[in-house]
């Protein structure tokens, strides 16, 4: 897979990118990941990427110009990929607390197609110029019902969810499938050692080496806290 971000703070990206579990993926040869500063594309002197609302309002709107500019030489510069990708075209997300909220499932949908493309766009200021959406018609995604400064954090939210479901990229080929939200539920309690700490124990099942037993109770444990603390997630 190949991710390329467009963002005006391209070095938030360097730690991230080249800790944990995504530099470990790169270095698998899972995914690729390709930074681009929009800035790059400005058409003034001041490298400017916003500008003032037509008919008033409060802060600085996200202009089409350099954004479509960039969209455009990522794709141009990323077609020699092309051969080895799946996609010929990648698939261009928006970051924006007016798109659909990003979930597991959404994850999962992105990352299953592991040979694919993903174009990264995070926006910043008041918000975008209309004519980014209906000249590029991204897919919007938002990582939740809350105002950020701008879409560096989701789109980091975003590649670390989606390339960690990447074939070949956790340990274990079904580790994910055991977390939070794999199969629509909490995960169950963890225990490792001490055997006891300050008066509690871990529970004796785990401990009895009996694998149907454990399965049965991890599962009632994860329906329990489920119920608890999401029971939306039970319908």
């Amino acid at each position: 897979m190949r991710i390329d971000v467009i963002t005006i703070f391209p070095d938030m990206f360097r730690g991230v990118l080249d800790e944990s579990m995504l530099r470990i993926a790169r270095e698998k040869g899972k995914v690729e990941f390709h930074v681009t500063n929009l800035r790059d594309f400005a058409s003034d002197r001041h490298r400017s990427v916003d500008g003032r609302p037509y008919g008033g309002g409060p802060g600085m709107i996200m202009m089409v110009e350099p954004v479509a500019k960039a969209v455009r030489a990522v794709e141009g510069s990323g077609a020699a990929f092309s051969d080895r990708l799946a996609a010929d075209r990648p698939t261009r997300i928006l970051l924006s607390p007016q798109g659909e909220r990003f979930t597991q499932a959404v994850a999962a949908e992105l990352a299953s197609d592991e040979g694919g493309w993903l174009v990264l766009i995070a926006g910043h200021y008041e918000g975008y110029d209309e004519r980014i959406r209906t000249i590029l018609q991204p897919r919007e995604i938002s990582v939740g019902d809350y105002v950020l400064t701008g879409g560096e954090l989701p789109a980091m939210v975003l590649i670390d969810a989606v390339v960690r479901l990447l074939p070949g990229v956790l340990g274990a080929a079904d580790a994910h499938e055991c977390e939070s939200f794999g199969q629509g539920l909490l995960e169950y309690p963890q225990y490792t050692r001490p055997d006891e700490f300050e008066g509690r124990r871990v529970p004796e099942v785990l401990k009895s080496g009996d694998h149907k037993r454990i399965a049965e109770w991890r599962r009632a444990q994860a329906v329990k806290r489920t119920r608890e603390r999401r029971p939306d997630l039970l319908g």
